[in-house]
């Protein structure tokens, strides 16, 4: 797992050469240098940094943890033309649905992340069947974004580790020591070691911008996908609506969740891209519902005996939070209501999360 990690970051640091030469030369493949001049790429790199906790619920347990970091390539007039992408991988990607449509405008996306998982008591040692389990969860992703300015799809495989080894044991009783919290005792009873595999599919529509003039508008991003993998296997259905002064032009706040990386710019018209720095502010607001098939988190291993619980096979989230755009930056708060996930569970869940996009 480690050295996957370290063949990602070496891909995250690597120059886009491919892009470079591009510009260069002004045209590509089968593209006439008209026709390149006009679609050429609007946007820059974008790094996106989220992190969530429940201790701006004032709590510890369940979905107690997660960190991400994405990188969203610039714009490009095809796949091809990062060459992060290796060459065997091509024609794979032009067999994709949806993703190589006409007109369209493509991104490639890199990730890295860990998410952990506690009961609601964590001071004993002893085994508690009854409620969550422990588990942590990391993991690497490569996601494929097809956008026009109304429209993004995400491809997304994620591939990582549950389990001791995902070491989401040590990294929260680390903090923890840091922080001055009691350690989290029991995490010998956590799920076993297993390799994880998500495919994802996301669309987010921007199905109505209305600009009200002196730069304040309003839109709406209704979004809907699936996940398919021995981590989870769901369904989901939700939207975000955002209203500010200087709206950033696209696809929402990123969360940690398949499919994610919708906060990077979609056209030119963001403000983040101007010449001039600016400053923008939006509150926002959005729902959430999955149908849950499979949730390794609840369900415990897929084929061994671990500890488990009896899942929910329909869980819902209501958020709502703040942003704000300086300059190339783009910082929000999301505040998330969850409701149970398990039978037994004490009440709903409520967490927050901070993500910082920088456009580069």
């Amino acid at each position: 797992m480690l050295l996957c990690f370290c063949a990602t970051a070496t891909i995250l640091c690597a120059p886009t050469r491919a892009h470079a030469e591009n510009e260069a030369a002004g045209t590509r493949g089968d593209a006439t240098p008209d026709a390149a001049a006009s679609n050429r790429p609007q946007t820059a790199s974008t790094l996106i940094l989220t992190e969530e906790n429940d201790f701006f619920a004032g709590t510890d347990e369940h979905y107690t943890n997660g960190i991400k970091l994405a990188w969203v390539s610039g714009d490009l007039l095809r796949y091809a033309e990062d060459d992060r992408l290796p060459a065997f991988v091509l024609p794979y990607l032009r067999a994709l649905p949806f993703v190589n449509d006409p007109g369209q405008q493509y991104n490639v996306a890199l990730a890295l992340g860990q998410n952990m998982y506690t009961p609601q008591n964590t001071a004993t040692t002893a085994y508690q069947p009854q409620d969550r389990p422990y588990a942590g969860w990391t993991y690497m992703s490569l996601a494929l974004h097809a956008k026009t300015p109304t429209q993004l799809d995400t491809f997304e495989t994620t591939l990582g580790m549950v389990g001791p080894s995902a070491r989401a044991g040590e990294t929260q009783n680390n903090y923890h020591v840091l922080m001055g919290f009691k350690k989290a005792n029991g995490w010998k009873h956590q799920i076993h070691d297993e390799p994880g595999l998500m495919l994802s599919w996301q669309r987010t529509l921007r199905l109505a911008r209305q600009d009200f003039g002196r730069d304040v508008a309003w839109d709406f991003l209704p979004r809907f996908g699936a996940t398919a993998g021995n981590v989870l296997t769901q369904a989901n259905v939700g939207f975000e609506t955002r209203l500010g002064y200087k709206l950033p032009w696209d696809f929402g706040t990123s969360l940690i969740s398949p499919g994610g990386g919708v906060s990077a710019p979609a056209d030119k018209s963001d403000p983040r891209l101007h010449e001039e720095p600016a400053f923008g502010v939006h509150v926002f607001a959005g729902a959430e519902g999955r149908a849950v098939a499979r949730n390794i988190f609840l369900d415990g291993n897929t084929w061994e005996t671990s500890p488990s619980v009896t899942k929910k096979n329909f869980v819902g989230d209501l958020s709502a939070g703040i942003g704000l755009v300086m300059g190339a930056t783009k910082l929000t708060y999301t505040h998330v209501y969850r409701t149970e996930e398990y039978d037994g569970q004490k009440g709903p869940q409520m967490f927050g999360s901070i993500s910082l996009s920088v456009t580069f």
